[in-house]
């Protein structure tokens, strides 16, 4: 086993056994080689692997502190992936796959409230936190309401920051339905997992002030650094 999943496995051992808890200052990256007589870089590889899930935050200038585990995903705040991310003090980065018009599919056509003959893009992207794939969406957007769309920075900014202060698109709202599948072969792979690991699967379309279905993404995130936090509210 390579040394940055060797260390990796020993704090979330010490977690799991109560010996080091959330909020709880850790060693740095230079103490941690130091002490075990190695180079910065596997202490380095085995402090992104636990950013990427959850169970160490660390911010500039600060001591790192033990975190809680996977990150739970807060369906009752409207924010972008990055906004999100950044939020929890992680880096977050894209991979743009594709980008292309075509005519959707009526499951796109339904979510996006369009007739079948209106062109929408596809955008495929492949998401990472602090450089670790951890997410596939697939984002169906009408060609009518952001024309010139493969020109944009898909890569350098965030899809909403696009939707609000390039295109004039005030986000209000999301609609979500949440799932669980297996991944393929080819999501195993580009996800850097096991064939058939599990994946949470999360359909959402995303509406302006206006009410107008700006976007229908399909997304795919790896389930051992993602869960669904949603707060339920008994109406009398």
């Amino acid at each position: 086993m390579p040394y940055y999943e060797q260390i990796a496995e020993q704090v979330r051992c010490l977690i799991k056994e109560g010996k080091l808890r959330p909020g709880q200052r850790f060693c740095s990256e230079a103490a941690v080689a130091q002490k075990l007589g190695i180079s910065k870089m596997p202490v380095r590889q085995a402090f992104q692997k636990l950013r990427a899930e959850g169970l160490l935050l660390t911010k500039k200038g600060k001591a790192p502190v033990i975190g809680r585990g996977p990150v739970a995903w807060n369906f009752q705040e409207l924010r972008g992936f990055s906004e999100e991310m950044q939020r929890r003090g992680l880096v977050p980065s894209t991979k743009l796959l594709a980008l292309g018009l075509q005519y959707p599919d009526p499951e796109t056509a339904n979510a996006l409230r369009i007739g079948p003959s209106e062109q929408v893009y596809l955008m495929k992207r492949l998401r990472f936190v602090n450089h670790e794939p951890v997410a596939i969406v697939r984002s169906y957007l009408p060609e009518r309401i952001f024309p010139g769309l493969g020109q944009q920075d898909i890569e350098g900014q965030s899809l909403y920051y696009i939707f609000e202060h390039i295109y004039g698109r005030k986000l209000l709202r999301s609609e979500e339905t949440i799932g669980a599948v297996n991944a393929t072969h080819e999501e195993a792979q580009i996800l850097q997992t096991r064939l058939g690991s599990a994946l949470l699967l999360i359909k959402e379309t995303a509406f302006d002030i206006q009410e107008t279905a700006l976007e229908y993404a399909i997304s795919l995130l790896r389930a051992d650094r993602y869960t669904a936090s949603v707060v339920s509210v008994r109406k009398s």
